[in-house]
């Protein structure tokens, strides 16, 4: 059986308490003080019996034992004596002579009795000279009566006893009106203490029920929430600790709201995605980067998990799940087809005496990196590659001369020849490499000054003149108005020059034409461009023709003394100097190499 609400509650509970204890307390008082009570009263009412008792066979010592007239007198003071000097209300007065036949009595109702002989206990004991007797009785009335019994002594001779029976239900009366007095004390004392309970609890209670609704309060989110200080009690120190409490919880809400803040912030503006998952492979957190890294229009927090999110082979779910994968690649397309690699470490987050508990997989985009890779193992292929062809050319002719090809002289001086043809080619190679070397480690200094443009384009048209006569090429140059200085490195333009028009020479064909333009853009910079009617370039190439030792025809190429590397080293060097530089070709109908240079004032940046 549940006991109403509010008998659970502090205050009833210090309510019952006080109540109890005042109960209790008030109980044992009135048991030992009505049992005092009680004890000293029926003393005091037997004590008094005793001493009228002892007076009265004193009295009546001195008339029994006559005889006579003299006789008849004693027994009629003897009446005198019980019946007015020695009369108690509700107590029975007998003088006994010493055959314990009664002489008179004090009732009048029993007398009748005068005459008969009392056999009591208590008369027998007196009349043996027993002094202290006395007895509790209950009469035919039911009434409690007190019984004392004096022996009478005459000149040492017992000649009667004084019996006395006395009611004691005034006594009784009296330990009543005490007992309803000491009982209404007690309901009095017990409504003051209830009263005063409430009063009590209430102070206990009401800052403790405060403090609960604030706690709540708390609890929800409100953490200005502020207890009285009413003092420095208990109480009181609880409410400073509450105070204490909330405001270190505000401090400590305000920095993790900070913290996470930052995380949001750096998982959102990171360059690499991040995923996080529970100990069942659930995502619980994905950054924005990993969305864009696997495509993924919504937010699959808390409905999908990683494995089928990452799309995991068997193998790899199975090494994930045992908490021993470390890192994977993965294959995806953008929206435009292309296809990129994304590599995927995983992390798993441990809880003492729990184990794993979760995941974090950190995605980044590894195609460039990859791509720079396959690059740098294509380089060093295709510089073996071209190391190598000149090296084994120069061995065998050596190795050739040795064997007497030497003394010929016919092949003497055509196999010297071809040694000397490597050797400059692999000198050019080595040559084209440092140079690529020192623009990619910014170690070529520009050294600008002002150039003429015209001239500049005439000069290189005058170093391929004898080439072009050969072939019959048709030379034109175009420049257009405005275009008179640029502030350049001439000698690393005038290479940059002299490898387009060297390209545009090999891929046109006799009786063609090469173009060179110079004009002002809109924006102010000069635009130079070197255009053939040659071969071309197949589509599929154009995007790979600035790589280096990247060739159209590599065999053809090769032949014509090319390393592969003049397209390269026009980009850097046109980068160097702030420009740009694109090839716009047809197969079969030509190429168009355009690059820019920034202007530059006169004492402006010349560097």
């Amino acid at each position: 059986m549940k006991l109403p609400s509010f008998f659970r509650t502090i205050q009833a509970k210090l309510i019952i308490i006080y109540v109890l204890l005042i109960l209790i307390a008030m109980q044992l008082i009135g048991v030992y003080f009505v049992s005092a009570m009680k004890t000293s009263l029926t003393n005091n009412f037997t004590k008094e019996l005793q001493e009228r008792a002892e007076l009265l066979s004193v009295l009546a010592a001195q008339n029994l034992g006559a005889s006579g007239d003299s006789a008849e007198e004693s027994l009629e003071n003897l009446r005198v004596l019980v019946n007015n000097l020695f009369n108690i209300n509700g107590a029975e007065i007998q003088v006994l002579d010493a055959s314990g036949k009664v002489l008179t009595t004090s009732t009048p109702s029993h007398a009748d009795y005068v005459g008969t002989k009392n056999t009591q206990t208590v008369v027998n004991r007196a009349l043996q000279g027993i002094r202290d007797n006395e007895e509790y009785i209950i009469d035919e009335d039911n009434v409690r009566k007190k019984v004392v019994a004096k022996p009478v002594v005459n000149d040492g001779k017992i000649v009667g006893a004084i019996y006395i029976a006395a009611s004691m239900n005034e006594l009784y009366d009296t330990m009543e009106r005490i007992n309803n007095i000491f009982i209404s004390g007690i309901l009095l004392a017990l409504g003051l203490t209830a009263v005063l309970g409430v009063i009590l609890a209430h102070t206990i209670t009401s800052p403790i029920k405060e403090m609960t609704r604030r706690a709540t309060a708390v609890a929800e989110g409100e953490f200005h929430q502020q207890m009285p200080v009413l003092g420095n009690d208990e109480i009181g120190q609880l409410s400073r600790a509450f105070n204490y409490m909330t405001s270190r919880l505000r401090d400590a809400l305000a920095q993790n709201e900070e913290e996470k803040e930052k995380l949001a912030s750096i998982l959102t503006n990171m360059s690499d995605g991040v995923i996080a998952t529970d100990e069942a492979g659930i995502v619980i957190l994905m950054n924005r980067r990993a969305g864009e890294m696997l495509r993924i229009g919504e937010d699959p927090t808390g409905e999908t998990d990683i494995i089928s999110l990452l799309r995991l082979s068997p193998e790899e779910r199975e090494i994930l799940q045992q908490g021993t994968m470390h890192s994977t690649i993965l294959e995806n397309e953008t929206s435009e087809g292309e296809t990129f690699l994304i590599r995927v470490t995983f992390t798993p987050i441990h809880r003492r005496e729990t184990g794993i508990v979760g995941t974090i997989a950190v995605l980044q985009d590894v195609t460039e990196q990859e791509q720079l890779e396959a690059s740098r193992r294509e380089f060093v292929a295709n510089v073996s590659h071209e190391l190598r062809t000149p090296l084994t050319t120069i061995k065998s002719y050596t190795e050739a001369l040795e064997d007497g090809a030497m003394a010929d002289p016919e092949l003497g001086p055509k196999f010297a020849s071809v040694i000397q043809n490597q050797t400059e080619r692999m000198i050019r190679l080595v040559t084209d490499l440092l140079h690529l070397s020192r623009l990619d480690s910014k170690e070529a200094q520009l050294r600008k000054q002002p150039a003429n443009v015209m001239e500049m384009l005439e000069e290189v048209t005058d170093r391929f003149s004898f080439q072009m006569q050969e072939k019959e090429i048709k030379p034109t140059l175009f420049v257009g108005n405005g275009v008179s200085t640029a502030w350049v490195d001439r000698d690393q333009i005038d290479q940059v020059l002299d490898n387009l028009m060297s390209n545009a020479m090999k891929y046109t064909p006799e009786g063609g034409t090469i173009g060179l333009e110079a004009r002002i853009k809109e924006d102010g910079a000069l635009e130079i461009s070197v255009q053939d009617n040659g071969i071309g370039i197949p589509k599929k190439d154009l995007d790979r023709i600035f790589e280096r030792f990247y060739r159209v025809d590599k065999a053809r190429s090769r032949n014509m003394g090319g390393t592969g590397l003049g397209l390269s080293i026009a980009r850097e060097i046109v980068k160097a100097h702030g420009g740009t530089i694109s090839l716009q070709s047809e197969l079969g109908k030509g190429t168009k190499v355009t690059f820019t240079l920034p202007q530059y004032e006169q004492g402006g940046d010349g560097a």
